[in-house]
């Protein structure tokens, strides 16, 4: 399965949120092992290092989007992305570039804590416990990128 991330779950793992730190951790480590293919949108390190940057200082806050970058790939982001996501019926522009990003990458799912920002996006969306239901389980075989 191939998945966009959206800010949110990137920054529980990268900011330790309780309680979502949990499940996305989960996430994280089935990418790790190779059970999902996973994305970041090219704006999640931008944002990511604004929220970042005031809650642990610039130098922290860079190391944990360096890291972020080594392990996630990130999705093209170009004016015809820009274009689809401002014609795509959601409210949120910024929500509304992420899924466009996953729909132009042709990524299966776009993992969110907040499914209803993504109302309108014509891409399957799922909670971070969702994608983790649908992972297979222990001795199957992972699941195909």
């Amino acid at each position: 399965m191939r998945v966009l991330l959206d800010t949110d779950v990137v920054l529980d793992i990268l900011a330790d949120r309780q309680p979502f730190v949990v499940e996305a951790s989960v996430l994280w480590l089935a990418h790790e092992q190779g059970q999902l293919e996973t994305y970041i949108s090219p704006i999640t390190p931008v944002n990511a290092f604004y929220i970042l940057r005031r809650q642990v200082g610039t130098s922290q806050a860079r190391q944990l989007v360096a890291d972020m970058l080594r392990i996630l790939k990130v999705c093209l982001l170009d004016q015809a992305v820009i274009q689809a996501a401002e014609a795509l019926p959601m409210t949120d522009f910024e929500d509304a570039v992420q899924a466009a990003t996953a729909i132009a990458a042709g990524l299966d799912v776009l993992v969110t804590r907040n499914t209803r920002d993504y109302r309108g996006a014509p891409l399957t969306i799922l909670t971070p416990a969702e994608a983790l239901a649908r992972l297979p389980s222990a001795g199957q075989s992972p699941i195909a990128p």
